[in-house]
């Protein structure tokens, strides 16, 4: 798929931070986004689909050349009960049978399926050093994106190019963590979870949609790679940083027994562990980062220029 030719491509979760994103900027680049909602069609443009009633509406999806599947619950903000976790898995791994089936029995399957998963794969690891080759963690996470990720097995053996971006912490000034992170920040009430010895593997939201972009049209791309930046930060530093950008001190640790008692579970697995997850095969593939700095991403991201040196 390249610039020069317009193309079809549909998107599961084009109403969020990173499917708004990839929605601009395929159509400023010439192509047809055709957004799949779980209501009733009120454009052109939308289609019909909704994993909780098995609903989609196949027809409008012959002749698309891509779909890039980017739907899912979030699993942050709430406490995982057990409504909650089983909210969280059948929207990736129902949501993604539905897809993949209906996209299979096309007379016309698109030419690649991007499905997103996470870097949750890989559990919590210290300080090991995780690329495309390393096993599956453990957890409630990481059982979640190994089922998520073997849904997508039916349309590979139809012969198409399905490949899956296993996504770290997206950072963008207009939504998502990072946005939920600047309030106590901005009072001055920041500071790192827990130890701050857990590895965050982050991905600037430019760059993201520009690796989805790539995989879309590059027939060399086929099965996982890392979508994260080459340069992982602890959460230390991460708090540090953005503290730093800011302006503001970042004196005030959550120690790890009252994001337990406030968060449970999910403290564990989410605020509390950490990967170290390397990009490998996007940098064998030379791929031309934009953020790579956390520093860097986080000032461009946030509008905040370095201070001039005098």
């Amino acid at each position: 798929m390249s610039n020069d030719d317009r193309h079809r491509v549909a998107i599961t979760g084009a109403s969020g931070l990173v499917g708004r994103a990839l929605c601009r900027s395929l159509s400023t680049t010439g192509h047809d986004v055709v957004r799949l909602v779980r209501r009733q069609p009120t454009a052109a443009d939308e289609v019909l689909w909704n994993p909780a009633t098995e609903e989609i509406d196949g027809r409008a999806l012959e002749g698309i050349d891509a779909v890039v599947h980017l739907a899912g619950e979030s699993v942050a903000g709430r406490r995982w009960t057990d409504p909650v976790k089983k909210r969280i898995r059948d929207s990736r791994v129902l949501g993604t049978r539905l897809l993949v089936r209906t996209l299979a029995g096309l007379d016309r399957p698109p030419a690649v399926l991007v499905s997103a998963s996470a870097t949750g794969f890989y559990g919590d690891r210290g300080d090991e050093t995780l690329d495309e080759t390393s096993d599956r963690g453990e957890g409630f996470l990481a059982d979640v994106c190994g089922q998520w990720e073997a849904e997508t097995d039916v349309l590979a053996q139809r012969g198409v190019r399905v490949v899956i971006p296993r996504l770290g912490v997206v950072l963008a000034g207009g939504g998502g963590a990072l946005t939920k992170m600047l309030l106590p920040f901005r009072l001055g009430l920041g500071g790192r979870l827990g130890s701050g010895h857990q590895w965050m593997s982050w991905v600037g939201l430019e760059d993201l949609v520009g690796m989805l972009q790539m995989v879309i049209r590059d027939l060399r791309i086929d099965g996982v790679f890392n979508a994260v930046s080459p340069e992982p930060c602890t959460n230390r530093e991460f708090t540090r940083t953005l503290g730093r950008v800011l302006g503001r001190p970042t004196l005030l640790p959550v120690p790890a027994f009252l994001l337990r008692w406030v968060a449970g579970e999910m403290a564990d697995e989410l605020l509390l562990a950490g990967a170290r997850v390397y990009p490998r095969r996007l940098m064998d593939l030379g791929f031309e980062y934009r953020q790579s700095n956390i520093e860097e991403t986080l000032r461009s991201e946030l509008g905040r220029r370095r201070p001039e040196v005098s």
